[in-house]
């Protein structure tokens, strides 16, 4: 009982604080519109998730590692692992700035998707060729501006939590970028809201902070390496996350 009051509490919480968040957001873009890249409204939809989640009496999050010191001048292609809908909330307590590639399902999500839209994340339509075209050249433009692209390499939420296979795109941006990887290992928020579960669970969740990963000398070649060595630089921390927890 005490379980389905919190959720129901959490999810009346989300919403309303969503809905008189909009006027917020979209003031903000319009204010910005001459922007080179939509960096001020993206950060106060990550306002909105750092609100929400301080008053959610379910969830407890916490960030550690030491971010690259230029992240606020220069642009990194950020990947992390994937257990939930709740980890762009964890990640949004990440102190710098960054755009985020959703799969464009979510921004037709009333409410919530319009969101995404007006902070400026990049939707990418999965399979076709046309929208990874445009989502590099879209990326490429950010990055080039200096603001960092957030991506999830394993393209899918993991329903166990375990890691999943790695895609090459965000490694393939990084390196015709010429920008670093910035690798970030999560956990806990499985057990915030497992896949394919539409309820939250009360949990504590950490997110860590990586060393960077160079890609100065890489070519098209080395996209299989940086790939691998991100993941597995990834699944290493997330196992000692996972042992501090237990």
């Amino acid at each position: 009982m005490k379980r389905a009051l919190l959720g129901a509490y959490s999810y009346a919480e989300f919403g309303t604080i969503l809905a008189a968040w909009l006027p917020i957001l979209a003031g903000s873009r319009l204010v910005h519109r001459g922007d080179a890249v939509p960096r001020i409204p993206g950060r106060w939809l990550r306002r909105l998730a750092r609100v929400t989640t301080r008053l959610s009496p379910l969830w407890h999050f916490e960030v550690r590692g030491t971010p690259p010191a230029d992240i606020g001048t220069c642009a990194y292609v950020v990947v992390c692992n994937h257990e939930s809908n709740t980890d762009p909330l964890l990640l949004s307590w990440l102190p710098w700035d960054m755009r985020w590639v959703a799969k464009q399902e979510l921004f037709r999500i009333p409410v919530a998707g319009w969101a995404l839209a007006l902070a400026g994340d990049i939707p990418l339509r999965r399979g076709e060729a046309s929208s990874v075209r445009a989502l590099f050249a879209e990326c490429r433009r950010t990055l080039d501006a200096g603001l960092s692209v957030m991506m999830f390499p394993e393209g899918t939420r993991s329903r166990d939590g375990e890691l999943l296979p790695f895609k090459d795109g965000a490694f393939e941006l990084a390196i015709q970028a010429g920008v670093p990887v910035l690798p970030l290992a999560l956990t806990g928020t499985h057990d915030c809201m497992p896949k394919g579960s539409t309820w939250f669970g009360e949990a504590s969740a950490v997110v860590r902070v990586l060393p960077p990963i160079p890609t100065a000398g890489m070519t098209e070649a080395n996209v299989g390496e940086l790939r691998d060595l991100a993941r597995s630089t990834i699944a290493r921390a997330v196992a000692e996350l996972r042992a501090e927890r237990i």
